[in-house]
């Protein structure tokens, strides 16, 4: 006999989407599926209502090439079977999930003494060694909503992938201090006009692999020396004296930073730059920085592995 279920509403539920975790979505329930989304971006909602799609509903395991439902006892049996005999297994993954599986998938890493890594390695991973050799002036998402009147995008296109980080936190939020867009400046650096850059009250575009040479010269005016040449990789000093002076004349700055940055030519190097002009900044004005994650809990993967084996990824037992 088929079992009925009632239709419910979910409320406050975390989206497992991407870093900015919105934490306000409600998600209506009926016959133990998903079947409406509010306040979800298109990212998010189809998270939500594509999860079912294609989803194996019983553990697999092949014989003679095709796919055949086991009970999961027998498909675990298996998965064990494979990493036992393996020379030198990996396992990756870890930023779509929760703490605490990554903290028994370490355990298993050090159990089968293999490699254990997490998606950090494809998009932040000198965001972390950038961190590691400067350290890191930043606060909270609501600190940025309550109290910042300028706020920097730079290597990322929050708009595209994104895209409530503008109004739950940005430009666009409405914080205890900050109330309104009029109330703050928004600036984005980037090699081509995103959707995000045409929201900007300022946009700087800089050619593509030359972050670390446009961020040293910030660095240079913010700390007082004359720059002795009329551009910077194509940027006119002008340009670059002008936002100088407007990263140093806010009350409260944060710079957002992506993958434009850290996987571009200079890798943690360009990090570096970043970390150490908000650090010089703050000789100025108070100013924090922030990287875009991807991933909804890569973040915590970064954290678990650091806290269980010292490294936050590429973890070789």
């Amino acid at each position: 006999m088929r079992r009925e279920y009632s239709m419910e509403e979910v409320r406050n539920v975390v989206c497992p989407f991407c870093g900015s975790c919105c934490d306000d979505i409600q998600v209506l329930i009926e016959d133990r599926r998903i079947i409406d989304v509010k306040n979800a971006c298109v990212l998010g909602k189809s998270k939500f209502l594509g999860y079912n799609n294609e989803r194996l509903t019983n553990p697999t395991v092949k014989v003679d090439g095709k796919p055949r439902s086991v009970l999961l006892t027998d498909a675990v049996d298996k998965a064990a079977e494979f990493l036992v005999k393996a020379k030198y297994p990996i396992l990756y993954g870890w930023g779509c999930t929760s703490c605490e599986a990554t903290s028994l998938g370490i355990e298993l890493a050090e159990e089968l003494s293999c490699v254990i890594d997490n998606v950090t390695t494809v998009c932040h991973g000198p965001t972390i060694e950038g961190v590691q050799d400067v350290g890191e002036v930043t606060c909270s998402l609501g600190e940025v909503k309550a109290r910042a009147d300028l706020i920097l995008y730079w290597g990322c296109n929050p708009s595209h992938a994104h895209p409530r980080h503008m109004v739950r936190y940005g430009p666009f939020s409405k914080g205890m201090f900050r109330a309104s867009r009029r109330e703050r400046k928004l600036v984005v650096v980037d090699v081509r006009r995103t959707h995000t850059a045409r929201l900007a009250d300022t946009f700087l575009q800089v050619k593509p692999g030359t972050d670390y040479e446009v961020l040293t010269a910030l660095r240079s005016i913010v700390r007082g020396h004359d720059l002795e040449v009329d551009e910077v990789e194509g940027i006119p000093v002008e340009s670059l004296e002008e936002l100088a002076e407007t990263m140093m004349g806010c009350s409260f700055g944060t710079l957002f930073f992506g993958v434009g940055l850290s996987m571009t030519y200079g890798k943690h190097r360009n990090i570096d730059a970043a970390l150490s002009l908000v650090r010089d900044l703050n000789m100025k004005t108070k100013f924090t920085i922030m990287p875009m994650r991807g991933h909804f809990n890569v973040t915590g993967a970064n954290a678990v592995f650091t806290w269980q084996t010292g490294y936050p990824f590429c973890v070789d037992f």
